[in-house]
């Protein structure tokens, strides 16, 4: 398996004539390294976070597929795993080249992936797999679901570890250069909430257009990035560089 965890990859400037809403970004390498491992007419399965929001989950495939096609990566087959397909969820994931795992509610997305058993469906699974956002997240061993709605960081029934798919040891934080200065539940999201949580933990926090790559027995990270690791934060790469994790 190749593992992409981004946190966004998605490029909102596009010329008129492409028709898309994003394309992918070009930046520290992202598309050349997809090049280098998703070849031209495979299959592509999005898997979706909220499984009955069936016009998103299309739109959502079809933006991305079309991204791959616009970088010179044309799919001869989309499908999309949501409340629609799960009972053909083994088929499916068997029968895919290229998985999406789609951005959303962390948790809501958690449980959708347990219901159809999608940890044991990736065992194994010998082509590239794609997190965006809340699916690079959920793609750990251990998620941490980092508080994200109202009400959730003084929930004290809010799960902040939960288990995950297992294809990655990496804790991914995205969107930092959303989010940085968020207030959630009347707290700073990462310097009263996620600071606090990292103590025996190590979360990579990444802003849209990083990402990390997984594979062979390497883990790199590329583009702008930082460590949160016993409640301090600290540079980890820069933009347009790499490092090996």
């Amino acid at each position: 398996m190749i593992l992409f965890l981004t946190s966004s990859p998605c490029d909102d400037n596009v010329p008129e004539s492409c028709g898309l809403p994003c394309k992918f970004f070009s930046r520290n390498d992202f598309v050349a390294n997809l090049r280098s491992c998703v070849k031209p007419g495979g299959r592509f399965l999005a898997i979706a976070a909220w499984k009955e929001d069936h016009a998103r989950n299309d739109e959502m495939a079809l933006t991305f597929a079309g991204c791959f096609a616009y970088h010179g990566m044309v799919f001869s087959r989309v499908d999309v795993l949501d409340s629609r397909t799960q009972e053909n969820a083994a088929e499916l994931v068997a029968g895919s080249d290229v998985i999406l795992l789609a951005g959303g509610h962390v948790p809501t997305q958690n449980a959708f992936f347990r219901e159809i058993g999608l940890k044991r469906l990736l065992a194994g699974y010998p082509g590239v797999v794609m997190g965006v956002s809340a699916g690079s997240m959920n793609a750990a061993d251990t998620v941490y679901a980092q508080p994200e709605e109202a009400g959730e960081a003084t929930d004290p029934a809010y799960q902040r570890f939960i288990p995950g798919l297992g294809l990655t040891q990496k804790n991914i934080l995205p969107h930092y250069n959303m989010v940085r200065d968020n207030v959630l539940d009347g707290m700073r999201l990462f310097e009263e909430i996620t600071f606090g949580d990292s103590f025996g933990q190590t979360f990579i926090v990444l802003e849209d257009g990083s990402y990390i790559r997984e594979g062979g027995g390497e883990a790199r990270v590329f583009g702008r990035s930082w460590t949160i690791r016993d409640g301090v934060m600290a540079p980890l790469c820069g933009e347009e560089e790499s490092i090996r994790l």
